[in-house]
């Protein structure tokens, strides 16, 4: 496995990180075994970075990571905390929670979920537009001198909070989706992070399945979100999937799978850049795994940019309703 140092002030992580929401929440029902089986495989292919949230499917996440890594040696095993998203019984969201009393209840509960006495990465899922970031980040940082938190990370924001942020205390990273098809951070939030020396841990690098190359039009069951994503909704999939025919096209030139050129694209975009796949059984974590491997050349990427503008997905990476509370979406002035 290769690596890559998180920002400057990070940990030196795997090349490739793993995403655990889907393996309790978002996609229907997953696989205890399975996922446990994923988690395992990825640890011992060398995957350093896990990540999750305290809000996935109500806690079951973490204590599905820690049924993965109990009696294993976490030496070099980094883990990223998401925290603030408020759920009903239902499992309904209810906005986010960043208040600096509320930061230290949500820690508490989250080690002891995972069974550790301090969190890697620590970072609020979505900005709380009723909390100043400076009180959120100090709150933060307040546990990192206690000694529950390493580092302090930021998912889903724009420049002018990440800057914000930076300037109370060094942030290691930003979480945020990327990919071939959403690539909205080139033109601001990129360039900020990579003025401050702010890596950026990528998720959404095959779309939710639909620049993954296995996704089919009936695979999709009633409990799964992508149902009421626009980009999967009946007047864009066609469009979007005969993008993935594109990257198909290139992919059978390289000798390489749809999902494996797609996750290579995001890694080829610097070395300040992790992938973070969402693999859920053992086989889809192979094939990412695969990715590694792909070098594409300046001519590979030139045909994936002719085949695949910034601009050439049909439909938003998140419902409008969802976009508008965004701080990541928001255009300034």
């Amino acid at each position: 496995m290769k690596h890559l140092q998180l920002g400057k002030t990070g940990p030196t992580v795997g090349a490739l990180g793993l995403g655990c929401m889907g393996m309790s929440d978002v996609y229907g029902p997953a696989d205890r075994g399975e996922s446990i089986a994923t988690i395992h495989a990825a640890l011992e292919a060398g995957v350093t970075l896990i990540d999750t949230g305290d809000f996935y499917a109500m806690g079951h996440n973490e204590l599905l990571i820690a049924e993965a890594l109990r009696g294993r040696n976490r030496d070099n095993l980094q883990l990223s905390v998401k925290f603030g998203g408020m759920r009903d019984p239902a499992g309904a969201f209810m906005g986010f929670d960043n208040r600096p009393i509320a930061i230290k209840n949500f820690v508490a509960y989250s080690l002891v979920r995972l069974g550790v006495e301090v969190i890697d990465i620590y970072r609020p899922a979505r900005l709380d537009p009723n909390v100043p970031i400076e009180d959120t980040v100090g709150a933060i940082a307040d546990l990192i001198k206690a000694g529950y938190v390493k580092h302090i990370g930021l998912s889903e924001v724009g420049s002018e909070t990440i800057r914000r942020a930076h300037k109370v205390h060094p942030i290691t990273d930003l979480q945020i989706e990327y990919s071939l098809i959403s690539r909205g951070i080139e033109d601001n939030i990129l360039p900020t992070c990579r003025e401050l020396g702010i890596g950026i841990t990528a998720y959404g690098v095959l779309s939710r399945g639909l620049i993954g190359g296995h996704f089919t039009k009936n695979g999709m069951n009633a409990k799964d979100y992508r149902s009421h994503s626009p980009r999967f909704s009946a007047a864009n999939i066609d469009q979007n999937l005969a993008l993935v025919e594109k990257i198909r096209t290139i992919a059978n030139d390289i000798g390489a799978s749809v999902a494996q050129v797609a996750i290579a694209w995001v890694a080829a975009q610097g070395q300040d850049i992790l992938p973070v796949v969402g693999a859920r059984r053992r086989d889809r974590l192979t094939e990412a795994l695969g990715a590694l491997d792909v070098k594409l050349t300046p001519a590979h990427l030139r045909a994936l940019a002719e085949a695949i503008p910034a601009d050439a997905a049909a439909g938003g990476r998140y419902p409008d309703e969802h976009l508008a509370h965004m701080d990541s979406e928001k255009k300034r002035a």
